[in-house]
């Protein structure tokens, strides 16, 4: 099977129906999405899929056609993303356990809309939960982040 990740492309000798997660953490060592539920339902996991987020705890690897992105390839030329600076100034990470499905979601948010409204935000990182309750922080996080890509541009 072939997989593309970060950018590179792997070939990987694996069950088909293994879950994406699994691939990406045991196969090919990027411990950057985490394990969480297990069945898609709180975005530990998330990956960007051709910028699409996906939950790769639940999606077996036949079925993921297009670029996969995870956490530890977002800032492929090691300079922080907007959104990645932006948590780190407003100091979002508590435990941090469910940060990297934040950003990657934030991420795809901001792609899509890139001035999104509160109900913009809270709809799109409903699917992320965060057992800290950093929320206000993520969405204040969020709008930092369009500001700062808003101003590059």
């Amino acid at each position: 099977m072939e997989l593309t990740v970060n950018g590179q492309r792997h070939s990987l000798d694996i069950e088909s129906d293994m879950p994406l997660l699994w691939v990406l953490r045991d196969e090919l060592g990027m411990m950057g999405p985490k394990f969480g539920c297990g069945i898609g339902a709180c975005g530990a996991c998330t990956v960007l899929i051709d910028g699409v987020p996906e939950r790769s705890c639940a999606l077996p690897v036949q079925y993921v056609e297009g670029a996969v992105t995870t956490i530890d390839g977002l800032s492929g030329d090691g300079v922080l993303t907007a959104v990645q600076e932006a948590w780190i100034a407003e100091q979002v990470a508590q435990c941090g356990y469910c940060q990297a499905g934040q950003i990657m979601s934030a991420t795809a948010l901001l792609a899509s809309n890139p001035a999104p409204s509160d109900a913009d935000i809270d709809e799109a990182m409903s699917g992320n939960l965060c057992r800290c309750g950093t929320y206000p922080r993520i969405r204040t996080a969020i709008k930092r982040a369009a500001s700062t890509q808003s101003a590059r541009s």
